[in-house]
């Protein structure tokens, strides 16, 4: 796939820019060969399904061999995209997007070339073309191959998240990140909001997983060299010792719901960890068997996505009560695990993603898809609502009311008096490690 790159005076990735313009691009592409050792350069674009009408008319104007001509060209331009990408052109895909959403010809300095232009036209017209972004069908379509086309490109660009990425490779690609939106809205000028609302939601969920996986990423390599420091992993040792662990339950039970006995074995099992100097590939490892052994009771369950969603929750607030109580003692090591925690913080986070995506047999990209459509509801004066509502919706499902590590002990009733904090729960307390929720 990897292609030869022809370089010349006033282009840059292939496109004609002004010196100012080019001068501000990051274009790592002529150095393809020495970054693609950390690329899946040999990943190829999955099979896209076949497009369902779902039984619906199709729009007057538009014929069967519209619609097989819009399925044909689409794979064929996004299979050129991955092209690009792999070859790390990345200021080509806004070139490749206005050329298939046949961007606004009147602007003859950005358009497409003319013999493009005419070939697209000949296998589908733009009339059609238009007609067909407002088609359900079609843009259900679009959406799943958009999804399935983002995420294979993530896998492309960061096969490994743990790995460590060049700098250059890394700002290179949140560059693009940043400019993926704008492109997009910029090529679909004259395209329906029907389809651009779908494009954008998957293109804006692709963007922000390319900057969370590069953040973690970056934390990743930072973490390494202290857990690589036998003088940095004693000093943690030393001031989590001191850390006042039961304390911190207690404070942490009133929201948690957290159970002693697996508390303290995760406690146990954090300083075994720590002090075995482990290597950063056998802390994930770790983290992914935590993950593992909490949500496993709930494999197959309707509450399954929710549950995962509780338990990240729960895990951020109580990693941040050990925080605290470090900083109360001015631990000498609380920058290390500041930046311990900030990383597991991540790394859970990329795991419950991938968790939720593979119960609900979908991508990751996805499911990250699905929440920007949320946030950019027709109601966007109380952005609370559909957030609410969703809630009420999953409630009506199969929900575990407790979610703990141990087989077994079912969550007590909570009455009024739950809303206060307790001054001191008895250590016998059987609770599941993280409650659905506190009753309003």
């Amino acid at each position: 796939r990897l292609k030869p790159i022809q370089k010349m005076e006033g282009m840059t990735n292939g496109v004609a820019v002004g010196p100012q313009q080019a001068a501000g691009l990051s274009d790592i592409s002529a150095q393809v060969q020495q970054y693609q050792q950390f690329l899946d350069a040999a990943r190829s674009l999955p099979d896209f399904s076949e497009l369902d009408l779902q039984g619906k008319v199709l729009p007057e104007g538009v014929g069967p061999g519209d619609i097989k001509a819009f399925q044909v060209l689409y794979r064929e331009h996004c299979e050129a995209i991955v092209d690009v990408m792999v070859n790390l052109q990345f200021t080509l895909v806004e070139t490749l997007w206005k050329t298939f959403w046949r961007y606004n010809l009147s602007q003859p300095n950005e358009a497409p070339p003319l013999a493009v232009h005419d070939e697209a036209e000949k296998r589908l017209p733009k009339a059609s073309l238009v007609l067909l972004s407002k088609f359900e069908p079609v843009l259900q379509w679009t959406k799943h191959c958009d999804n399935v086309l983002y995420q294979g490109l993530v896998e492309i660009l960061i096969p490994d998240v743990l790995r460590p990425i060049p700098s250059a490779l890394t700002q290179a690609i949140r560059n693009f990140a940043k400019s993926l939106e704008s492109w997009l809205t910029h090529a679909m000028v004259n395209i329906p909001e029907e389809m651009l609302r779908v494009k954008v939601a998957a293109a804006g969920a692709f963007a922000q997983t390319l900057r969370r996986y590069t953040s973690l990423n970056h934390l990743a390599q930072a973490a390494r060299a202290v857990l690589q420091n036998t003088a940095q992993i004693n000093q943690m040792l030393s001031d989590l010792n001191r850390v006042d662990f039961a304390n911190v339950q207690e404070q942490a039970s009133w929201v948690c719901r957290c159970e002693d006995r697996v508390v303290q074995r995760l406690e146990q099992d954090f300083k075994v960890t720590l002090q075995q100097q482990n290597s950063l590939e056998q802390w994930a490892a770790w983290l992914d068997g935590v993950v593992s052994q909490v949500l496993k009771p709930y494999q197959g369950s309707t509450g399954f996505p929710k549950a995962a969603k509780l338990f990240l929750l729960k895990w951020s607030f109580y990693s941040s009560m050990v925080i605290r109580d470090l900083t109360l003692r001015s631990a000498a090591s609380f920058g290390s695990f500041h930046l311990i925690r900030l990383l597991y913080d991540e790394y859970m986070y990329y795991l419950i993603e991938h968790r939720v995506a593979q119960a609900k047999g979908e991508t990751p990209i996805a499911v990250m898809g699905e929440f920007a459509n949320l946030t950019t509801s027709l109601n966007p004066l109380d952005p609370d609502k559909d957030e609410e509502e969703e809630e009420e919706e999953e409630s009506e499902d199969e929900l575990p009311q407790d979610i703990s590590l141990a087989a077994g002990g079912e969550s007590p009733a909570l009455g009024p008096d739950a809303l206060e904090p307790p001054a001191k729960l008895a250590r016998t307390d059987a609770r599941g490690l993280f409650v659905q929720a506190l009753p309003s």
